[in-house]
Order: structure tokens, then C-alpha cells, then sequence
């Protein structure tokens, strides 16, 4: 063949594949085999490997090229992807469509109803019909170019398919051929790629992946873009952000199709809420059939110039709205209730069952958080629960079927010694929970060591969990002291400790002697003092004795002298916090281990905290969600060294809500509270 028939022979090989892709991928159908079609392409490559000069960034060829990234870059949406509020039952949407049309002041009597896939967002560009970037939703505002991998998507079209639209709606098709086009979808993996997936990994002895979603989530985000073409994402259309004329949601479906593009066929238009209501109840249980995972339905004001009025509030449209569907339940048989013992002394009752798959992972056990809610549900050993994820994360038993249970069951009672080291079982005034009375308890002080030594405390490198409980086990370690007393020929005769292990570890643990303030205070084990609140107790001291160092000794002289009512003053440290803080520094015991670790050596350092910016001086951050850049912890420490608090709850109290991808809750109720609510952009420009 001459250029001229090869350039052709090229084309008319494009076109071929690609009506193949469409028929494949958009109306499900096969007029050829995979096979057939694998054969096509491979003459395509061929031909345009050996003339280079015609291969186009649309050809069918380019679905996996160019080297693998080291990093994504940034791409800024030319519109903002919001976020959608959340509903669980009829009385809720109810009142969402009476808020709406009393803006509209108009009766609504058309809605698009649709499956909310459970994968992850990505918004495409095309420029003149070729695509141009593919990016995540990130923040909303700025997502990851992820491009490269977008385009080993079989699913998503390289070039668009304009002859049907042209056909059909030529103004529409007009306004898309030769400008910008942007839209919407979400990438999915099927249930029968996950599976086919996990079982390569098990044959190479590998770590299986939980479930689809986190796949998809992970693959979208592999630099190597051939990995990503091994896992086969499928990718589902549902808006087109571009305002190309279209008047309603549904005809926005309409036209993707028509471009080449996969769309749920199930969703569908109804003309009363009722009838909506019935679309998201039919799906229920009907969405278990599909090949891919649903968390929940949206509901959507179908006219596009409601949209338009209706606008958004906060984060979130106003026209349309998720339903979320009841999680995902089972049944399975309580085969025990066991007793664990945390750090400070409080006992907490475990179900243990039939392991079940639940939300696409194994479960085995739930916590019962106490006896009042043992009462509550009535829970026996040889009982048949309900099982589910709360927040598709959680195990949680939702309910007995007492009609199922064995004869002569016998209703739970928290014991009265404690498990571990038989020891009284106490509860304290106005406190639910049932606690330890042995300060020496072995589960107490195993996990009040494991606490001592992590990340968030003293991490002391090489000391988790087995390490921990070989030296327990072998009468080296009992309390947090004797760490610091440990010795390299304490270690080596331990099993699997070689000189180098042992130095190692010696080394870690002098390296940890010096801690920030903080993070000291958050290992002392206080009673309802996390690591905020710590970090507020250090603040207070370091703003008051302003010093570029401290001792233990003045950590107990400066708590020692402060009364119920000054700690309550501290900024989010409530009358409960502030008891347990009284009651700690006035325990001969707990100061006799504070002189102990002061004489190991202990230097701790102030955290670093400014007056420098009024913008976060004393103010309260709450962080909810994934951040595009910034590590949340980051963003914490950014807020405590210029002086401001971080909570972990939204309150009237909070100044300001952070929030990233996948915001839930936290994000409601500060829309609801009025709080101001900051993206990562905005986050760093107050701090700046």
C-alpha cells in the first residue's frame, strides 16, 4: 500500500473500532467477537508503528501510552463539583421538595431518578470533540489530571461520536463541535472484574483488595497507566456541565449516549415525588442483581432552568438531592460475648459470630459498647442478629430475632471481676461504663503501653504490639518507665532480637526521650483527653510561662495549682474534662510515674504556637473529608502553630469547618449551623 492507502486503510480501522467500542460499551450489544475485535486493533498498531506520522491522540491505539508519572498534576474545575445532601426516607425527601418549590413558587411535576454508583468521580474535558484532560473531583475545585489512566478506559470515548447528534439535535450538536465540552461520570469496577481481580491475587499469594469501590479508587490514582488498563474500569456518564442549550436532566443522558458515552439505562423519569419515591424503593433490593455496587438514588429536578434558580447552598445543590439506601444487612449467629480491657481500666463486651460478607468485607465481631445497650437490644450467646456496616465501615448488630433463640438462653451480666487479672469491677458516678479497679491489670497496661509508644504519643519506632507483649511476657517491661531502663542485653536473648534489632530499638527509645509537650500530655493516659485536648493543655501552659523548655516537674506544678474552675476556662475543655485533669495531678500515683519519667531523662519540648495570625488565634477548626494535598494531620499542626484549636465535632462553638472529598456528616450539620465552610484553597490563603 501507498501513503495515501495506508492513511486510509488507518481511518476507516478507527472508525471500525470505534463502532465496535459504542455498540460493545453503550448498547451492550456484540456483532463481533472480542477476539475479532483484538485482531482489528493489532493491525491498527501495526500500521501506525510503522507510520508514525498518522497516529492522532484519538486513535484507538493510544489507550495506553507514555511512561509511567511520578507524580499527578493539579487541574482547576472551570466550575466548582459540588457536593449533594443526603436523605433517608420519604418524609425527609418530602420536605426537600417543599423547600424547592416554594423557591420555584411553582408546583414541580418532573423528576429524573438515578442510580448513584459507588466508584469515583471523574470529570472529562473535550476540546473540538477530542479528549483533552480527565480529572478527579478533589476538593470540588481542583482535582488529580489523570488523564493518562482516563484513557485506558474502553468506556470513555477518545473522540465523540457527533453523526447521531447531528441527526437529532443540531444546535445542541453545534454548540459542542468545535468549543469545550465538559462533563461528569463516575468510574466503576464491576463485581465480575473485582472478582477476577482477587482471585490473580490470590493465585500470586498477594494481599486481597475488600472491595470494588476502594479498586477503583486506587486504580484511578495508579501512576502506571498500564496497571490501570489491566483492571478494566468501566466509566458511567450522568451530567454534562457545559450549558450546550440542553433543557432538561434527561435530555442530558439523551445526548451522551448519542456521543459515544455509557449511561446507566436504568434511571428514569417520573412526573410526581410518589412515583420517584417508588423508583428508590424498587431499587432497594433489586440493585443487588447488578454487576456493579450502589450506594443510594438521586433525585433530580429534571427542568434545567429550575436548576438554574434553585442554584446551591454552602457545598451542596439544591436540585438534587441523594437518597441513601438502607446498609447493606445479614444474619448470623452470636457464638460469644468476650470482655476486653482498654487503657484506662474501661471493660468493653464484644460479640463474637459467624464470620459474614457484609458490604463487600468479612466480619466477625461487634463491639456492644456497654451493658445499657447489651439491655437495649438484648443480646444472648446462640442469638440470631442482623449485622451491618454503620456508615458502610462500622460492624454493628441492628437487631435480635428472638424468634430464633436456643432454649434456656441466658441474658448477658457484665462480670464483676474483671477478666484479665480478677479484680473488683467498679463504675463510677454518672458514668455508664464498668472499669478495672487494678492500676497493674496486664490488659490495662498492654494497651496503655501500646498507646504510650504510638505515633501520636512518644513513637518509639520498632515497638508495636508483639514487641510489646515479649517484654511484658518476659517480666522486662511493666509499666511506661521501664521502657526507658531497657538495656541491649535486656533484648538480645529475646526470640527473633539480634544485635542489630536490639541496638536499634535502644537507639528509637533515646531518640523519643525528647517529646513535644503535647504529645507527652496525650500519652499520660488522662481520662477523656485525646490529642486535641492535649495539645489545648499545652497550649495553655506554654502561653502563660512562655518558655523555650519545660520539665515534668513543671507540668505538675503548673496542673497541680489550677483549680476545676480555671481548667474549665481553657478554651473547649469541658466540666468533665476538667475533673479528670484535677483528679489526675492530684494522684499520688500518677505523680510518683511523672517523677520517674522526669529522672529517665525526659525533655519536653513546647509545640510551636503564635499570636501572629488573627484569622486562627483561638479559633476552632473542625477537618472533615479528604484533602487534594494536604495530610490532615498537616493541616491540624498548621492551625495549633498559629495559636487556633482543632475539634473533632461541629458545635455552635466551631468558627470553621474544613472540608475535602468525602465529606459527610460533619459538613451537614455545619450547613445547618451556619458554620463558614473552607475548601483546601481557601484553607491556606486564612492561614497565610
Amino acid at each position: 500500500m501507498n501513503k495515501e492507502e495506508i492513511k486510509n486503510r488507518i481511518e476507516k480501522l478507527k472508525n471500525l473500532i470505534n463502532y465496535h467500542r459504542y455498540l460493545y460499551h453503550v448498547e451492550d450489544k456484540e456483532e463481533i467477537s472480542i477476539e475479532a475485535l483484538d485482531s482489528l486493533k493489532k493491525e491498527l498498531k501495526d500500521l501506525e508503528d510503522a507510520n508514525s506520522e498518522f497516529i492522532t491522540s484519538d486513535s484507538p491505539s493510544q489507550r495506553v501510552a507514555g511512561q509511567p508519572l511520578d507524580k499527578f498534576k493539579k487541574i482547576k474545575h472551570s466550575t466548582p463539583i459540588l457536593s449533594l445532601q443526603d436523605v433517608f426516607d420519604f418524609e425527609e425527601l418530602s420536605d426537600w421538595n417543599i423547600r424547592n418549590e416554594k423557591i420555584l413558587d411553582k408546583k414541580i411535576n418532573n423528576y429524573f431518578c438515578e442510580l448513584k454508583l459507588d466508584g469515583l468521580t471523574l470529570v472529562l474535558t473535550y476540546e473540538k470533540g477530542v479528549l483533552k484532560t480527565a480529572a478527579t473531583r478533589g476538593d470540588g475545585e481542583t482535582g488529580e489530571d489523570v488523564t493518562q489512566n482516563a484513557r485506558t478506559i474502553e468506556s470513555i470515548p477518545l473522540k465523540l461520536n457527533f453523526e447521531k447528534l447531528k441527526n437529532i439535535n443540531i444546535e445542541i450538536y453545534k454548540n459542542i463541535e468545535n468549543g469545550i465540552f465538559e462533563i461528569r461520570g463516575e468510574a466503576v469496577l464491576t463485581k465480575k472484574e473485582f472478582e477476577r481481580i482477587n482471585n490473580e491475587r490470590k493465585l500470586n499469594g498477594e494481599e486481597l483488595f475488600a472491595n470494588p469501590r476502594n479498586v477503583a479508587a486506587g486504580t484511578i490514582r495508579q501512576l502506571d497507566p498500564i496497571v490501570v488498563a489491566n483492571r478494566r474500569l468501566q466509566y458511567f456518564a450522568f451530567e454534562i456541565i457545559t450549558d450546550i442549550g440542553q433543557k432538561t436532566h434527561k435530555e442530558t443522558h439523551d445526548v451522551l449516549k448519542l456521543l459515544g458515552f455509557k449511561i446507566n439505562e436504568n434511571n428514569r423519569e417520573e412526573n410526581t415525588l410518589e412515583k420517584a419515591w417508588q423508583f428508590l424503593e424498587e431499587w432497594k433490593d433489586k440493585r443487588k442483581k447488578l454487576d456493579y455496587d450502589t450506594d443510594g438514588a438521586v433525585i433530580v429536578v429534571n427542568d434545567i432552568k429550575d436548576e438554574e434558580i434553585l442554584g446551591h447552598i454552602g457545598k451542596a445543590e439544591r436540585w438534587m438531592i441523594a437518597y441513601k439506601f438502607p446498609a447493606e444487612q445479614k444474619t448470623t449467629i452470636i457464638e460469644d460475648i468476650v470482655i476486653q480491657v482498654g487503657r484506662t481500666g474501661i471493660l468493653t463486651p464484644v460479640a463474637i459470630f459467624n464470620p459474614v460478607n457484609v458490604a463487600g468485607s468479612t466480619i466477625s465481631r461487634a463491639t456492644l459498647h456497654n451493658q445499657d445497650e447489651i439491655d437495649r437490644l438484648d443480646i444472648r450467646v446462640g442469638d440470631t442478629v442482623i449485622v451491618q456496616k454503620a456508615g458502610d465501615v462500622i460492624p454493628d448488630i441492628v437487631k435480635v430475632l428472638a424468634e430464633l433463640r436456643p432454649k434456656n438462653s441466658k441474658k448477658f451480666i457484665m462480670p464483676e471481676l474483671c477478666p484479665v487479672c480478677h479484680s473488683v469491677i467498679i463504675k463510677k458516678l454518672g458514668n455508664i461504663a464498668s472499669f478495672c479497679s487494678n492500676n497493674n491489670c496486664y490488659s490495662k497496661n498492654f494497651r496503655r503501653l501500646e498507646y504510650f509508644v504510638s505515633k501520636a504519643c512518644f513513637n518509639i519506632d520498632g515497638l508495636g504490639p508483639s514487641i510489646i507483649e515479649q517484654l511484658m511476657d518476659n517480666g522486662l517491661v511493666e509499666n511506661e518507665v521501664d521502657i526507658f531502663h531497657l538495656e541491649q542485653g535486656d533484648l538480645e536473648p529475646l526470640e527473633k532480637f539480634a544485635e542489630k534489632k536490639s541496638s536499634n530499638l535502644i537507639e528509637a527509645i533515646n531518640k523519643s526521650k525528647k517529646i513535644v509537650l503535647s504529645k507527652f500530655i496525650n500519652s499520660l493516659g488522662i481520662t477523656h483527653i485525646g490529642s486535641e485536648s492535649a495539645y489545648l493543655l499545652a497550649k495553655y501552659i506554654i502561653i502563660e510561662w512562655n518558655r523555650r523548655a519545660y520539665s515534668v516537674h513543671d507540668l505538675i506544678y503548673f496542673y497541680k495549682n489550677k483549680t476545676i474552675d480555671e481548667l474549665k476556662n481553657i478554651n473547649n475543655i469541658g466540666e468533665k474534662m476538667a475533673e479528670s485533669i484535677f483528679e489526675f495531678f492530684h494522684n499520688e500515683g500518677n505523680i510518683e510515674k511523672l517523677n520517674d519519667l522526669e529522672s529517665v531523662g525526659i525533655e519536653l519540648i513546647p509545640d510551636e504556637v503564635t499570636a501572629s495570625n488573627e484569622n486562627i488565634l483561638n479559633k476552632i477548626f473542625v477537618f472533615t473529608g479528604t484533602m487534594p494535598t494536604l495530610d490532615r494531620n498537616e493541616a491540624k499542626d498548621m492551625v495549633k502553630k498559629l495559636g487556633g484549636n482543632v475539634s473533632e465535632s461541629v458545635s455552635k462553638n466551631t468558627n470553621y469547618v474544613v472540608a475535602g472529598v468525602s465529606a459527610g456528616s460533619k459538613l451537614d450539620k455545619a450547613n445547618e449551623l451556619g458554620i463558614k465552610i473552607l475548601d483546601e484553597e481557601e484553607f491556606l490563603k486564612l492561614i497565610k
